[in-house]
């Protein structure tokens, strides 16, 4: 039985559909337990915060380069550029604000109005 076009296609995309979910759930779960690891509530809370320790600063440019290979990866493969965008975009923002010195006061810690 020869095989047709169309089956060598619907392989050929599940196999990028499991590459990419595989990725992301990599990612997700890394950043989890990084978030976990230094007393952060929720890995929003963690992905907003300014980094405070040098093992935060880090972490933040591991995600940063996390980020920059996955979007890298992202010309060969177009669908691991969304998923290099997120870690790409939350490490440059934390190390942009430790790089301007503001993590003198965390978002947490301001009064709600």
């Amino acid at each position: 039985m020869p095989i047709s076009i169309v089956q060598v296609i619907v392989v050929a995309t599940l196999a990028v559909v499991v590459v990419v979910l595989g990725l992301a759930i990599t990612v997700w779960k890394s950043v989890r337990r990084k978030a976990e690891r230094f007393g952060y509530d929720s890995v929003g809370a963690y992905l907003r915060s300014v980094p405070r320790s040098d093992d935060e600063k880090r972490d933040a440019v591991d995600l940063a380069l996390k980020g920059l290979v996955l979007c890298l990866l992202g010309v060969v493969f177009p669908p691991v550029l969304l998923i290099g965008l997120f870690p790409l975009f939350y490490g440059g923002r934390k190390l942009a604000y430790a790089w301007m010195g503001l993590g003198l006061l965390d978002d947490a810690d301001l009064p709600k109005a």
